[in-house]
Protein backbone atom coordinates (compact mmCIF):
# COMPACT_ATOMS: atom_id res chain seq x y z
CA UNK A 1 0.00 0.00 0.00
CA UNK A 2 1.28 3.42 -0.83
CA UNK A 3 2.07 5.43 2.40
CA UNK A 4 3.19 8.50 0.77
CA UNK A 5 4.87 10.03 -2.47
CA UNK A 6 7.00 13.25 -3.07
CA UNK A 7 8.72 14.86 -6.02
CA UNK A 8 10.90 17.83 -6.10
CA UNK A 9 12.49 19.74 -8.74
CA UNK A 10 16.14 21.60 -8.68
CA UNK A 11 17.77 24.36 -10.59
CA UNK A 12 21.26 22.71 -11.54
CA UNK A 13 23.00 26.33 -12.06
CA UNK A 14 21.44 27.58 -8.82
CA UNK A 15 22.54 24.57 -7.01
CA UNK A 16 25.73 24.69 -8.23
CA UNK A 17 25.88 28.36 -6.92
CA UNK A 18 24.70 27.63 -4.05
CA UNK A 19 27.52 24.63 -3.06
CA UNK A 20 30.35 27.12 -4.68
CA UNK A 21 29.51 29.97 -2.32
CA UNK A 22 28.91 27.43 0.79
CA UNK A 23 31.22 24.56 0.69
CA UNK A 24 29.95 23.29 4.19
CA UNK A 25 26.86 22.03 2.28
CA UNK A 26 28.49 19.30 0.85
CA UNK A 27 29.86 17.54 3.60
CA UNK A 28 26.08 18.01 5.42
CA UNK A 29 24.26 17.07 2.35
CA UNK A 30 25.79 14.77 0.99
CA UNK A 31 27.45 11.01 2.34
CA UNK A 32 31.09 10.75 1.14
CA UNK A 33 30.57 8.14 -1.91
CA UNK A 34 28.48 10.95 -3.33
CA UNK A 35 30.10 13.85 -2.97
CA UNK A 36 32.79 13.60 -6.17
CA UNK A 37 29.66 13.56 -8.46
CA UNK A 38 29.31 16.40 -10.99
CA UNK A 39 27.20 18.97 -9.60
CA UNK A 40 24.09 18.09 -11.66
CA UNK A 41 24.29 14.27 -10.03
CA UNK A 42 24.20 16.15 -6.64
CA UNK A 43 21.37 18.05 -7.90
CA UNK A 44 19.54 15.04 -8.73
CA UNK A 45 20.20 13.48 -5.17
CA UNK A 46 19.07 16.54 -3.53
CA UNK A 47 16.05 16.09 -5.18
CA UNK A 48 15.69 12.47 -4.35
CA UNK A 49 16.29 13.55 -0.66
CA UNK A 50 13.93 16.13 -0.99
CA UNK A 51 11.20 14.02 -2.38
CA UNK A 52 11.82 10.97 0.29
CA UNK A 53 11.07 13.22 3.43
CA UNK A 54 7.78 14.34 1.56
CA UNK A 55 6.76 10.96 0.97
CA UNK A 56 7.77 10.38 4.62
CA UNK A 57 5.90 13.64 5.34
CA UNK A 58 8.77 15.65 7.58
CA UNK A 59 11.90 14.91 8.68
CA UNK A 60 11.94 13.60 11.60
CA UNK A 61 14.41 11.01 13.00
CA UNK A 62 15.78 12.35 8.83
CA UNK A 63 19.28 12.70 8.20
CA UNK A 64 20.44 13.84 5.04
CA UNK A 65 24.47 11.81 5.30
CA UNK A 66 21.93 8.30 6.38
CA UNK A 67 20.36 8.73 2.82
CA UNK A 68 22.71 8.10 -0.11
CA UNK A 69 21.55 7.42 -3.26
CA UNK A 70 23.48 4.63 -5.59
CA UNK A 71 22.95 2.56 -8.47
CA UNK A 72 22.00 -1.14 -8.87
CA UNK A 73 24.39 -3.22 -11.90
CA UNK A 74 21.26 -1.93 -14.42
CA UNK A 75 21.71 2.00 -13.29
CA UNK A 76 18.65 2.31 -11.25
CA UNK A 77 18.77 4.30 -8.49
CA UNK A 78 18.18 3.32 -5.55
CA UNK A 79 18.58 4.49 -1.60
CA UNK A 80 20.85 2.86 0.69
CA UNK A 81 19.29 4.21 3.74
CA UNK A 82 21.38 4.09 7.47
CA UNK A 83 21.49 5.05 10.95
CA UNK A 84 18.55 6.65 12.61
CA UNK A 85 17.07 7.46 9.42
CA UNK A 86 17.19 3.76 8.67
CA UNK A 87 15.39 2.74 11.81
CA UNK A 88 12.70 5.53 11.43
CA UNK A 89 12.07 4.16 8.08
CA UNK A 90 11.58 0.97 9.48
CA UNK A 91 9.43 1.84 12.64
CA UNK A 92 6.77 3.62 10.64
CA UNK A 93 6.38 0.19 8.87
CA UNK A 94 8.01 1.21 5.21
CA UNK A 95 8.62 -1.48 3.37
CA UNK A 96 10.12 -0.16 -0.13
CA UNK A 97 11.10 2.87 -0.95
CA UNK A 98 10.92 3.77 -5.33
CA UNK A 99 12.99 6.09 -6.62
CA UNK A 100 13.25 7.67 -10.06
CA UNK A 101 15.61 10.89 -10.76
CA UNK A 102 16.65 12.89 -14.09
CA UNK A 103 18.14 15.78 -14.84
CA UNK A 104 18.10 17.83 -18.69
CA UNK A 105 18.15 21.49 -19.81
CA UNK A 106 19.40 22.97 -16.58
CA UNK A 107 16.67 21.29 -14.26
CA UNK A 108 17.23 17.92 -11.58
CA UNK A 109 13.66 15.82 -10.77
CA UNK A 110 13.04 12.84 -8.56
CA UNK A 111 9.79 11.28 -7.43
CA UNK A 112 9.44 8.95 -4.66
CA UNK A 113 6.97 6.09 -3.95
CA UNK A 114 6.89 5.01 -0.26
CA UNK A 115 5.28 1.69 0.76
CA UNK A 116 3.87 -0.13 3.54
CA UNK A 117 2.47 -4.04 4.18
CA UNK A 118 -1.63 -3.79 3.09
CA UNK A 119 -3.42 -3.29 6.63
CA UNK A 120 -6.31 -5.81 6.63
CA UNK A 121 -9.72 -4.21 6.33
CA UNK A 122 -11.06 -3.25 8.97
CA UNK A 123 -14.00 -5.13 10.42
CA UNK A 124 -17.29 -3.94 11.84
CA UNK A 125 -16.34 -3.39 14.89
CA UNK A 126 -13.20 -1.39 14.07
CA UNK A 127 -15.52 1.03 12.74
CA UNK A 128 -18.20 1.54 15.01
Amino acid sequence: MIVGIGVDLVDVPRFEEHLARTPRLLPRLFAPAERVLKPRSLAARYAAKEALIKALGGSDGVHWTDIEVTSEPSGRPVFALSGETAATIAARGITAVHLSMSHDAGLATAYVVAEAASELEPTREDTA
